[in-house]
């Protein structure tokens, strides 16, 4: 049986740090919402949807670590390298968002022609915007 990604839920710690975070990110990326409200936030790309969705007060201790089992990070994939360089220009210098690991750069290790920035949301939950050339399959 062939299966395909549905969703994602990220949850995060602070609703009101997180939700004007990825609801930017998500309009940079060209996601669509299907769901806004206060402590919930749904887009899709037309093929899976990612939820974003306030923890319980309960949950939140001990906070998100990538190094810890479960979620490492999120990878979004572009067309062009310059698409992954204006989104620098464009979403993360606006909002004095950090790059992680010297800013856009060449991961040839991953890929030929891998090219991506890292940075990190509210929480520190890593995300990327990696431009890889097609050859075949999504890695």
């Amino acid at each position: 049986m062939k299966a395909t990604l549905y969703h994602v839920q990220l949850n995060v710690a602070d609703e009101d740090r997180s939700i004007p975070f990825y609801r930017d990110l998500f309009g940079a990326l060209e996601y669509h919402e299907i769901m806004a409200e206060r402590d919930v936030l749904g887009v899709s790309d037309g093929a899976s949807a990612i939820w974003i969705i306030a923890t319980p007060p309960e949950h939140r201790t001990p906070p998100f670590h990538r190094k810890r089992t479960g979620l490492n990070h999120l990878a979004f994939r572009v067309g062009t390298r310059g698409d992954v360089d204006r989104f620098l220009a464009e979403f993360l210098h606006p909002r004095a968002v950090p790059f992680l690991y010297g800013g856009p750069r060449e991961y040839p290790e991953y890929a030929a022609g891998y090219y991506a920035v890292f940075f990190e949301d509210p929480d520190r939950i890593k995300l990327e915007v990696a431009h890889v050339p097609a050859r075949g399959a999504a890695h």
